[in-house]
């Protein structure tokens, strides 16, 4: 499990610091799906990406990967809105209505995928237990 542990975690490492580049690369698709309500479109859509890249950066630290786990929820649960435009304004990106719709427990699935980074391995609980 631990083998599959850090493969997962190295592929959201991953995941994460290429969305978060794409932020910088084509902001315009970024600023598209920003919902009207929000302020400050430009910033906010730089400020996610370097949340993402810098999230992606404490995940592969393994003495920080926890805190990036959870920092990591806290972030989709704040993009979540975008993703809900998106569905209501279909217009804004191409896709189907189903393909809109999939974002939206896409994002249940990283949270569920980043909260399993959370819990500590069984090799870094039972370390754990011996240390305390």
């Amino acid at each position: 499990m631990n083998r599959t542990k850090n493969i997962s975690k190295h592929v959201l490492t991953i995941f994460l610091i290429g969305a978060g580049t794409m932020h910088f690369v084509a902001p315009k698709f970024y600023l598209k799906i920003m919902p009207p309500y929000l302020p400050w479109h430009d910033e906010l859509v730089l400020l996610s990406g370097v949340c993402e890249i810098l999230l992606g950066i404490m995940l592969a630290v393994p003495s920080c990967s926890r805190q990036a786990a959870w920092g990591i929820i806290l972030l989709l649960v704040a993009v979540f809105p975008a993703n809900l435009h998106v569905y209501q304004h279909q217009e804004l990106i191409p896709g189907t209505p189903v393909a809109h719709l999939l974002r939206l427990p896409l994002q249940a699935l990283l949270m569920l995928w980043a909260w399993w980074h959370t819990k500590p391995s069984r090799a870094n609980a039972a370390t754990e237990t011996r240390i305390s």
